[in-house]
């Protein structure tokens, strides 16, 4: 029990996203600063790792850095478009992606982060002048996600994205701090 606890706590060193009841607008001004500070905050993070560095890992079996600043930019690529679709159709179904399999692929795996750091800054400063501009009824539009099969709000995904952000900054740290026991 204790090292599935253990391991929970290295997978999600800062717990899962819990959606509050009501969202409420102090939530979304947070959760945008949040999207808006991130790419200050990984740069900060990586820019004078070294290569040996780069790929520590995270947790026994986890990603390495290197990994996590490659997801980020390929996560958030995704959802920025996610967000374009819901505010230009109606409900649209969004096209998830094997995350595991594009961590794989070459620019998965390339110790340049710099591209991923250049398209998080990028992708992050036209998502939150997006997100800057949604009113009320842009917040509530929707899309479908056939994976969980669920329908998600704009305003919920805000909140999704702002914890995916502190949660692979927290991957990042934790990298860095536990880098000779894993």
């Amino acid at each position: 029990m204790e090292n599935t606890s253990n391991f929970e706590n290295l997978k999600f060193p800062i717990g899962q996203f819990q959606r509050p009841e009501s969202i409420s607008q102090n939530d979304l001004e947070i959760w945008i600063n949040d999207i808006e500070i991130f790419p200050s905050k990984i740069k900060h993070l990586t820019e004078t790792l070294s290569v040996e560095e780069l790929n520590w890992v995270y947790r026994p079996k986890g990603w390495n850095i290197k990994k996590v600043v490659h997801h980020c930019a390929d996560s958030h690529i995704n959802s920025f478009v996610r967000f374009k679709l819901a505010l230009t159709e109606d409900v649209p179904t969004i096209k998830p992606y094997e995350e595991a399999l594009w961590a794989e692929l070459a620019d998965g795996n390339s110790n340049d982060i710099s591209p991923s750091i250049k398209i998080i800054e990028g992708v992050h400063t036209r998502w939150v002048l997006l997100l800057k501009s949604l009113g009320s009824t842009e917040l509530k539009r929707q899309f479908f996600h056939p994976e969980n099969l669920k329908i998600a709000t704009l305003e919920e995904t805000i909140g999704v994205y702002a914890w995916h952000c502190n949660h692979h900054l927290a991957h990042i740290e934790q990298a860095l701090l536990h880098k000779d026991q894993f």
